[in-house]
């Protein structure tokens, strides 16, 4: 039994603990303010991708505007389908492209499997939102999310060596161009960095339960891929 109080004893609590809450927006305000004061990093390779209108470089990622912002989705070459894990982040996406192109950013999902199977996914899961493959260069290995069985165990990942105990990791990577048509690598998160981009575990945080994980064999192991959870 959860501990019930009058009305004035919630509100007490209820108030103290948004004082925490305040301080806890004033310091997200402050990393993000330091995040945008990162120093660029010149991208030098030309990565040429599979999309679903044929080749496209990074630079045409960009679709005319000067930032770009590219989520990292578990699916590897050999796999069937993708990770449930990102699947779930990806249920929010298709709702907040149009909002991002506004604010003179692209949003891009990119994969290492072929796109014939990015595309038969996508399909499957009812999404709109742009995939193309780098199952013909080496994007995602650069920006460590894709490693070889050597790798696993030593790999990059999240910015310590390490590994990362598959073949795939999550991730998002930021990108900007300038009016030259330089592009350059401004950011990227992964791991728990990647929590806030994933609106359905923003509301429930909020819930009694919470995540309600402590007792699973690994975090999300609850999550399935939207059409599978009455199977």
């Amino acid at each position: 039994m959860h501990k019930i109080v009058p009305a004035d004893q919630w509100l007490a609590a209820r108030k103290s603990l948004l004082a925490k809450e305040k301080e806890l927006t004033r310091l997200r305000d402050e990393v993000s303010r330091q995040r945008r004061e990162l120093p660029w990093v010149k991208v030098e390779k030309r990565y040429v991708f599979d999309g679903p209108n044929g080749q496209e470089t990074l630079s045409d990622l960009f679709a005319g505007r000067s930032q770009l912002i590219v989520d990292h989705f578990m699916f590897g070459a050999d796999w069937q389908e993708g990770c449930p894990s990102c699947s779930f982040w990806a249920d929010t996406y298709d709702g907040v492209v149009v909002h991002l192109e506004h604010r003179d950013a692209s949003f891009v999902v990119v994969s290492t499997a072929p796109l014939e199977k990015l595309q038969a996914y996508r399909k499957r899961m009812g999404w709109r939102f742009k995939w193309v493959s780098a199952f013909n260069n080496a994007f995602n290995r650069d920006y460590h999310v894709t490693f070889t069985p050597e790798e696993q165990k030593t790999a990059l990942y999240n910015y310590r060596a390490g590994g990362f105990g598959a073949s795939e990791a999550p991730g998002i990577s930021i990108f900007a161009k300038d009016t030259a048509g330089g592009i350059y690598h401004t950011y990227s998160c992964y791991a728990r960095g990647l929590d806030p981009l994933n609106g359905a575990y923003q509301l429930i945080d909020l819930l009694p339960k919470g995540r309600d994980e402590d007792g699973l064999a690994h975090p999300m192991a609850w999550v399935r891929r939207h059409d599978r959870y009455d199977s």
